[in-house]
């Protein structure tokens, strides 16, 4: 079984399943080419201007850095935004992210108070936005780079509202004999 399915309780439904938007790996791929133009650059340099066994160190340092930089500014943010997940169940809210570290937060459905979005220009041109989820007694958690945000809000504020309607409240007095109306009547009158 896959991930997140491996991660939901037997009778648990999964509704929806994200990674961060795309615009998150804007940046780390701007870094590569830019990166990997600048280190083509160099090792043009270095074969032109150094002779001999200096050419093959100097190549292997502008690889070394080249190497550096690709994987600490291009795939430790891919990787990061590949393990990171926004999922919502018919019972839960869940967010997982981490690659060596792992971080993760539920959030049950039925003390979800509050939900809200919100996009700029830019985020809207691009269907992404901020997701801020409010659950009972708690701080609003915000989850940025949500692809479509106004579908998940929707979406999300529809199974609250089904599993507020699945809950049963415990301080509502049931009718008939015996119960909390009964109580507080006079016994002449029905």
């Amino acid at each position: 079984m896959a991930y997140p399915e491996d991660a939901l309780a037997d009778d648990e439904e999964l509704v929806l399943h994200r990674h961060p938007h795309w615009k998150a790996l804007v940046g780390p791929a701007l870094v590569f080419v830019l990166v990997t133009a600048a280190a083509g650059f160099a090792g043009g340099l270095v074969q032109r201007h150094v002779e001999g066994a200096g050419t093959t160190v100097g190549l292997v340092a502008v690889a070394a850095v080249w190497l550096a930089l690709v994987v600490w500014r291009s795939l430790v943010p891919f990787v990061r935004w590949n393990t990171t997940h926004f999922i919502v169940t018919d019972r839960r809210v869940l967010v997982r992210e981490g690659i060596v570290t792992h971080r993760g937060i539920d959030i049950p459905l039925a003390r979800v108070s509050n939900v809200q979005f919100r996009h700029g220009i830019v985020d809207r041109l691009l269907r992404t936005g901020t997701l801020v989820v409010v659950a009972a007694s708690d701080d609003p958690l915000e989850f940025d780079d949500i692809p479509q945000v106004e579908r998940v809000h929707s979406l999300l504020y529809r199974e609250v509202m089904d599993a507020t309607d699945r809950r049963e409240p415990p301080w509502r007095p049931t009718a008939g004999p015996g119960s909390a109306d009964d109580v507080d009547r006079p016994q002449g009158r029905r």
